[in-house]
Order: structure tokens, then sequence, then C-alpha cells
């Protein structure tokens, strides 16, 4: 079912004829004849039932109207408006609205136990869909964002080894397009838009949470020893290529290595080295 534009007019010039209705009742009913009695009670008795075709219509609202249970229409326009008396008209808010979900616990794609909200912005497109096709579309948008949020938790790692490969916690943009379109998927037959939606809160569950800010931990200082190794490396190939270059000093094998060694203590070492002197020379005992 899809919304259709809904009967009803401008319901101030329809006020005027109604004063003039009234003031004919009102002639009619004071005329000494029982037809211009008759019809005086009649135009009164049917004032009260053409004002009950009147209602307003705010900004960015709509009135879904129905005519013995059967969908008539929507009216969007705005201001006063006036319509068939026999219609029921249900009052339906169009603006952009926005929730956060509670805290769900679920399994990340390593089976690894997190926590995971989310904040959605949406806002109703098509009146008719989300009155008729679903039972309560307010509470049909709470639901299923929440299982669109599981089952995207689901499909990555809350941090992924490989850079090239999607996580949770790395990857904000890719996430996010991921679980708004995997709530639009379900809301479409609802007749609600998903204006954004965006991770608001993702943490490990409290079970595992200190052993995995261990292994964190653990990840960043390889990853800083590795870079601190490659550059030190890098440092001795250059001093020993210097060297060799301009002819300072003419190291052996062995002598390149002993210098190697104490210049790879001196870069990689955590504390400041303290320099030993060698008075003698590399071969004496």
């Amino acid at each position: 079912m899809n919304e259709r534009k809904g009967f009803s007019v401008n319901g101030i010039p329809f006020i005027g004829l109604m004063l003039v209705q009234a003031a004919l009742a009102l002639y009619l009913f004071s005329s000494q004849t029982p037809i211009g009695f008759i019809l005086g009670v009649a135009l009164g008795v049917l004032l009260p039932f053409l004002a009950k075709g009147f209602f307003q219509v705010a900004p960015n609202e709509g009135q879904v109207q129905q005519l013995f249970g059967k969908y008539a229409g929507t009216v969007r326009t705005e201001g006063l408006r006036w319509t068939n008396p026999f219609f029921s008209k249900q009052r339906l808010s169009l603006r952009v609205r926005n929730f956060e979900s509670g805290k769900l616990k679920v399994n990340d794609s390593d089976g690894n136990p997190i926590e995971i909200a989310a904040v959605v912005v949406w806002q109703v497109l098509d009146t008719a869909e989300a009155v008729f096709c679903v039972d309560d579309y307010e509470n049909y948008v709470h639901i299923q964002t929440e299982s669109a949020l599981r089952q995207m938790a689901q499909s990555y790692p809350y941090d992924a080894h490989d850079d090239s490969k999607p996580s949770l916690r790395s990857h904000g943009e890719v996430i996010n397009s991921h679980l708004r379109d995997e709530i639009q998927t379900r809301l479409g037959k609802a007749g609600v838009q998903v204006v954004e939606a965006r991770i608001s809160h993702l943490a490990y569950a409290q079970e595992i949470a200190q052993a995995m800010l261990q292994r964190q931990q653990a990840g960043a200082i390889i990853a800083a020893r590795t870079q601190i190794v490659e550059g030190a490396v890098s440092m001795v190939e250059m001093a020993l290529d210097q060297l060799s270059r301009r002819g300072v000093v003419q190291l052996d094998e062995e002598r390149k290595a002993s210098m190697v060694s104490n210049l790879l203590v001196v870069l990689c070492g955590e504390r400041g080295t303290q320099p030993v002197l060698n008075t003698g020379t590399l071969y004496s005992g």
C-alpha cells in the first residue's frame, strides 16, 4: 500500500460558508411558517456534523484519512483544512527523529563478547505503509534496529590484525554505512527512511576486557619495537656506509660486528647507556 493524496479544502473559506448557513438556519427557524421552522432545525442540526470535518495540519505533519476502515489518502497541506466529516483522521509526524539503542551484548565474528550500541536518525517517508503495513511503526523501528545491529556486529571482528580487513573499531565509515543499509532493508516495508546510523558505544564485555587490554598493549609494544629496530638497523647501515665511503677508518668483519652490536644496544635500549673506554685492542686478552 502506497501513500496517495487525500481530499481536503481550505478551512477558512468553509468557516464563512458555515456562518452563512448558521444565519440562514436562524432566519428560517424564526420564521412563522412550518416549512421554514423544519428547514431551520435541519440546517442547525447539520452544522455540528459539518464542523467535524475541520482539522489542522502542522508543518512536517500528515493526516491519514480513513472512510469506514478504508484508506482514503493523506493530507500534508499545512493549515486549517476541511474534509469529509465521515473521514476518521490520524495524525502522523514526518519530522526527523533519533533514538539510541540500548547496549547489546553480542559476539563479533571472532567469537569475542562485546558491548555495542547505535544512534539512528530516521523519519516517516510513506504514511500509508507506516500506519497500515506494521502494527506500531515506532516500536517496529526500535526492534528492527537492534536486530540489524546484532547482525552487523557479528559480521566484523572487534579489532582486525590485518589493516585491509574492516573491523568495528578501526573502520567507522564502513561499519556505519553497513549498519544504515542493514536497518534500511528492514524498515523499507514500514515506510521509514534511515537518514543516518552510527555506532555510539563499542567495548569488550567485562569478562574479557582486561585480557583484551593486555593483548592490545602487547601488540602496541611489539609494533613499537619493530619500528625501533627497523630504524636502528637503517642508522647502523648508514653509519657503516659513510665510514667506508669517506675512508675514516678501515674495519674488518670482527670490528664491524662489534660496532654494529654496540650501536644497536645504544639505539634500541630503553635506558641511557654508559660508555666503556677500551684502552687496548679488540684482540688483546
